[in-house]
């Protein structure tokens, strides 16, 4: 019987200086949000308020209840199940001490029977501070080097809490996962590991099955799943069993837009072997059947499901709070719901935060999202002496064996980025031969994985060419990051890379307008305001956003042309860069954007921000992550079909003047096979202008279409934008139908300017003359509609000059 420890806490600040005791605490929870709760701090997400809060991560914290317990119970053992401690804790049972833990990424279970009286017991946990604890641990071993001046290498600990390029510095403490009392008898499951695999079109599982048992009674395990049935006997002294499972032709499981996403759910009993022994213990979890591998030949690098080759068309996921325990399942059936929406098939769990939550993986095997996971390590060089040696190989036990069920994991990555940083950064001559984590990378967590997980791909890290001593960002083998883009590179470089697989790149852009107006009390708001800039963690970063519209986009006059256009030319980038690496299917095999979610109201390079609005980034990814898409490279029409059909048709290729009249024109019959990538190469009369300013290529199949300028918006010679709109109420929301009078540049609305839940269903349509667009927004309180079909709420690139203010 388990009885969950989540009522009654107080939390304690035990030090001479801060003066707080006994406030209700909240279990699972973490030391911020107590304090938020009971009104002690402000919102460390507003302002600059996270500045004010760093005394909470260089404090002790002693969070305690009280419990009642009756030995009549007749349990024979009594532990302490504890999911999730952060971090540094020492764990005291009626003043007796029970543990003292320095990991955020594992769990416990301690025995208590002995410990527990009747009647009234006393629970405290007490946190040490984690920068005390990681300045000694850096104290013993000497200075590492890392991307930051935090010391995030030197606890087990959600990195991303010291801060980050995108995130705020805010340490926490707390019980952040469940912590209850599990009574039991007899024997119990300790750890249940199926691995799931196919032999042909067969399913086939192998459950391994290890018991606790302090009776030496004789047991029996059984597992069963679809209609399949296996059994083991356990003597006494035995504790470990292997069931093997047959299962004919089930229905497999596919990522999203290759198949279905059947699951089974695999149930484990535990059992005395006695006539009429009842049912011990049980284990149930849904698991799905399919194969997966990595295609390494001729270093490529590509995920194959069901021998099936996968574009993965991806983003990086970081953790969707500062306080993960606020992430609800509801907050991730959103979130991951923006990702299928935008046509994503698989999230990386980034390096830098957390094994994240069973709710997380459960949504992405309904979903048929893939799940690539990092080992938390991330942008540093970690030490491999103990107890970090010890410390690592527990946590990537306990996760591999928590995870392995999901069919949505599809592989295990050693970190993000310190095999670059080894090799490219300058830390080897720093290190002057000290450990920097290559023991776990290349020897301790492959050899896990291999051992626990034996049906997934392990990969060292990303970037990574597939051998140590190869250099890791080579686009020509393994994953590649892409950040000379955006930080010093204009984004049309994307152009010259010809990578084997992407697993990380982005381009900056602001949160929406009522994201920052919720978070920042700047007046005026303007780019450099302080709270703008404080919620800017990039480094030189609105300089680079500036830097970056280069050509591209004139040069912004007001903040609201600022976010206007910054927000658009984040939208540019990326789709210029994932069309151009789509267009190289199937040599390049996969795009992982940085990154699809905030975890609080910044300038990221996010396409869903902190407050989970979806910036121009999101509508741009929907489109260019299609399965159908039309892209213009060079002097051809790049036709990708990613779907599971065969794409026909007439290819339209027209070449205009800007008012939309043919100047020259050709049709191209093309068949696409499915999952299949067609050039097809253009004659110089349409891919050459007689007036660059003056001119603009179409093309379009089917439903599909796509257009590009010959010269860079500045230079093109637009007309000043007119257009009728019509908006029309509609239940929940307003109908607006934009008819275009002259040709209209990258059409956008913002309907949370006048209404912070509002919402449109697309934007940055390009309209030639007499076409239209219509856009649906949704905003259950109505709207403004003279002020909703008016700047600066509806926008274009060729609208007419407004003045500042």
């Amino acid at each position: 019987m388990y009885r969950p420890l989540h009522d009654g806490w107080t939390l304690t600040a035990v030090s001479d200086e801060v003066d707080i005791a006994g406030i209700p605490a909240t279990v699972p929870g973490c030391v911020h949000t107590d304090l938020l709760a009971a009104g002690l701090i402000d919102d460390p997400y507003l302002s600059d308020n996270e500045h004010r809060l760093t005394w909470i991560g260089r404090t002790t914290w002693a969070y305690e209840t009280s419990f009642t317990w009756h030995a009549g119970a007749g349990a024979d053992r009594v532990d302490l199940v504890c999911d999730g401690l952060d971090t540094v804790a020492t764990v005291i049972l009626n003043g007796a001490e029970v543990a003292a833990t320095a990991n955020m990424h594992r769990f416990y279970r301690f025995p208590v029977r002995d410990l527990l009286r009747e009647g009234e017991n006393t629970l405290q946990v007490r946190f040490g501070s984690p920068y005390a604890y990681a300045a000694r641990r850096r104290a013993e071993l000497g200075d590492l080097p890392g991307a930051y001046d935090e010391p995030y290498q030197f606890i087990r600990k959600m990195a991303c809490n010291f801060g980050w390029d995108w995130g705020p510095t805010l340490v926490t403490s707390g019980i952040w996962r469940p912590i209850g009392l599990h009574a039991w008898s007899g024997a119990r499951l300790s750890a249940v590991r199926p691995v799931v695999t196919l032999d042909g079109r067969d399913g086939r599982v192998e459950a391994h099955v290890t018991v606790e048992r302090p009776a030496e009674v004789p047991l029996v395990v059984t597992a069963s799943v679809a209609g399949a049935r296996a059994e083991a006997r356990l003597a006494p002294g035995e504790h470990e069993a292997v069931l093997e499972l047959a299962v004919p032709e089930p229905d497999l499981w596919w990522p999203r837009g290759y198949g279905g996403q059947p699951l089974y759910p695999l149930t484990v009993r535990l059992s005395e072997a006695t006539e009429g022994g009842g049912v011990l213990d049980e284990w149930t979890r849904d698991v799905g059947f399919r194969s997966v591998r990595l295609d390494r030949e001729d270093d490529a690098f590509t995920i194959v499901v069901n021998d099936a080759p996968v574009f993965v068309r991806g983003a990086n996921w970081i953790p969707d709070d500062c306080f993960p325990t606020r992430i609800t399942p509801e907050r991730l059936a959103q979130r991951l719901g923006q990702a299928c929406e935008a046509n994503l098939n698989l999230l990386r769990v980034w390096g830098g935060g957390l094994y994240e939550s069973t709710d997380f993986y459960h949504l992405c095997d309904r979903l048929g999202l893939l799940v690539w996971q990092d080992f938390p390590f991330a942008c540093a060089a970690y030490p491999e002496e103990e107890p970090f040696a010890s410390e690592v190989e527990a946590e990537a036990r306990d996760a591999i064996v928590r995870l392995s069920p999901h069919p949505s994991l599809v592989l295990w990555n050693g970190n993000n980025e310190n095999i670059e940083g080894f090799a490219d950064w300058g830390w080897r001559d720093r290190l002057d031969g000290r450990t920097w984590g290559a023991g776990f990378y290349y020897d301790l967590l492959p050899r896990l994985v291999a051992e626990l997980d034996p049906a997934r791909p392990y990969w060292a890290g990303s970037p990574y060419s597939g051998e140590p001593d190869a250099p890791p960002n080579d686009p020509a083998r393994g994953t590649v990051h892409i950040w000379d883009v955006w930080n010093r590179e204009d984004y049309l470089r994307y152009g010259a890379y010809r990578p084997r697989f992407v697993a990380e790149f982005g381009f900056q852009g602001p949160p929406a307008y009522a994201t920052l107006r919720r978070a920042l009390g700047d007046d005026p708001l303007t780019p450099d305001s302080p709270g703008v800039l404080h919620h800017q963690k990039a480094l030189d970063g609105n300089a680079k956003l500036l830097r970056g519209l280069g050509d591209h986009l004139p040069a912004p006059v007001t903040f609201d042309d600022w976010h206007y256009l910054t927000q658009l030319n984040q939208a540019r980038a990326m789709a210029f860069g994932i069309e151009r690496f789509r267009s190289l299917a199937p040599y390049c095999m996969g795009t992982i954007v940085w990154q699809l979610n905030d975890c609080w109201p910044v300038v990221s390079w996010a396409a869903v921000d902190g407050d989970a609005r979806r910036k121009p980034l999101w509508y741009a990814l929907r489109r260019v992550y299609a399965d159908r898409l039309l892209t213009i490279q060079d002097s051809s029409v790049v036709v990708v079909n990613d779907g599971a059909e065969a794409w026909a048709g007439e290819l339209s290729v027209v070449r205009r003047d800007l008012t939309g009249e043919p100047l020259a024109e050709g049709t191209f019959p093309v068949t696409v096979p499915a999952r299949g990538t067609l050039p097809v190469p253009l004659p110089g009369a349409l891919t050459t202008a007689a007036d660059p300013a003056k001119e603009v290529l179409t093309a379009r199949l089917g439903d599909q279409s796509a257009l590009r300028f010959f010269a860079e918006d500045p230079e093109v010679a637009f007309p000043e934008a007119e257009f009728d709109v019509a908006a029309e109420p509609m239940p929940g929301g307003v109908r607006v139908t934009v008819t275009a009078r002259t040709l209209v540049r990258e059409l956008a609305l913002f309907p949370d300017r006048l209404d912070p839940a509002a919402e449109v269903d697309d934007m940055l349509i390009t309209l030639l003359p007499g076409s239209s667009a219509t856009f649906l927004v949704r905003a259950p309180g109505g709207l403004d509609l003279a002020a909703l079909t008016s700047y600066p709420v509806l926008r274009c690139v060729n609208e007419a000059p407004h003045s500042q203010g």
